[in-house]
């Protein structure tokens, strides 16, 4: 199955592919370290925070 990437994650996946994590980390240096821990916070912040809250206030308010 075949997703469709923006050309920088294209360009990032081949780099890993040819020389690995520490390779891809020396090429684009930590703007990849810094892409990844806003990916994971913006996840988790709508997986723990935001989607418990939603729930949270619907059900407070049927009541």
């Amino acid at each position: 199955m075949s997703f469709r990437h923006p050309k920088f994650l294209q360009n990032w996946l081949k780099l890993y592919r040819d020389g690995g994590f520490l390779y891809l980390l020396k090429e684009k240096g930590f703007v990849v370290l810094v892409s990844f821990f806003l990916f994971y916070l913006i996840r988790d912040s709508i997986l723990y925070i935001v989607i418990p809250y939603l729930a949270y206030s619907n059900i407070s308010s049927c009541s």
